[in-house]
């Protein structure tokens, strides 16, 4: 009878033991991480994703599980990803622009979303508030095309002889008007002639650095968009290639070769999505998390590609840069 009991009781741990393995399993939060970009060209801000992630507690692959969906600069795509990943009952996404946390918000009402925010949130309806997100998002707002106008002075210090400049905007941005504007009016402020440049896909990209040249534009404004974040390398070939000054709004441009930057940190904004995602795990309510803004910006030149287009930087300019590539 004994030896009957312990079969029967072996056999009991045996059925148990997938369910428990299951269990174990499930206690592992899962991240969806719903990014417009794509791996080759977000490497350093998921770093610091990760960081925020780790100073809260939670490490990837020991404690955490990440799933990522890259949608390659194409937004179409977003809905599908986010649906994905709502089928996947994810426990949290992490949406890494407004257009994936728009996707995400459409997606679901109920899985926690913090995103990586741009422009107005309130405006395009992601939060109520930004001190009282209401809903199930929240996160921090990386301060881009706010920015547009001093871009456009930085530039025009660097290039003085510039009296044409170009702007190069994504149409499928739903803020494009407003940049348009805010950069037209700062653009006559300063006597300066100002041509828009439309895109909407790689190949526009190509053929409004060709019009460059027949515009005689003499620099380049790049909008801070999530589109065009995704063709970093190919904006910053091209702007070497036609020998065009041009600026952006994140420093990870001139890390890669472009000529200068201004505009808020991405990393440290994604360091502190990343600290909102460890808390929201830990139970905190996005309601409850205001949608947190920097406050300091940053200034990078390169060096060498200023020297490359036979610029000289103004000693001011280097004086005030916050990081100086050579």
């Amino acid at each position: 009878m004994r030896r009957r009991d312990s079969i029967v009781s072996l056999a009991g741990a045996m059925a148990a033991w997938p369910l428990a393995a299951r269990a174990q399993q499930k206690t592992m939060p899962v991240i969806g991480v719903l990014s417009t970009g794509s791996p080759s060209v977000s490497g350093s801000v998921m770093d610091a994703f990760r960081q925020g992630l780790r100073e809260a507690g939670y490490v990837e692959g020991q404690n955490l599980a990440i799933e990522y969906r890259w949608a390659d600069g194409h937004y179409d795509r977003l809905p599908a990803l986010a649906a994905d990943l709502v089928r996947r009952k994810v426990d949290l996404i992490m949406a890494s622009s407004p257009p994936s946390a728009l996707a995400a918000k459409s997606a679901t009402s109920t899985i926690p979303i913090v995103f990586r925010g741009g422009g107005d949130p309130v405006g395009v309806g992601l939060v109520a508030s930004l001190a009282r997100p209401g809903g199930n998002l929240t996160g921090a707002i990386a301060i881009g095309n706010e920015l547009i106008a001093k871009r456009l002075e930085l530039l025009s210090q660097l290039v003085p002889r510039a009296r044409v400049i170009a702007l190069l905007v994504n149409l499928n941005d739903a803020n494009v008007e407003r940049v348009i504007r805010d950069a037209q009016e700062a653009a006559r402020t300063k006597g300066l002639q100002l041509h828009v440049l439309k895109v909407t896909s790689e190949s526009d990209i190509d053929t409004a650095f060709a019009s460059l040249v027949q515009l005689r534009a003499g620099a380049l404004v790049v909008a801070a968009d999530p589109f065009l974040s995704s063709r970093r390398e190919q904006l910053v070939a091209l702007a070497s290639h036609h020998a065009v000054p041009s600026i952006y709004a994140w420093r990870e441009f001139a890390d890669s070769g472009g000529l200068i930057s201004y505009g808020a940190s991405l990393t440290s904004v994604y360091r502190l999505v990343g600290q909102y995602a460890g808390k929201v795990l830990k139970g905190a309510k996005p309601a409850d998390l205001p949608v947190q803004q920097p406050t300091t910006f940053e200034l990078v030149i390169n060096l060498k590609t200023a020297k490359a287009l036979g610029l000289t930087v103004p000693q001011s300019m280097l004086t005030r840069a916050d990081d100086v590539i050579e």
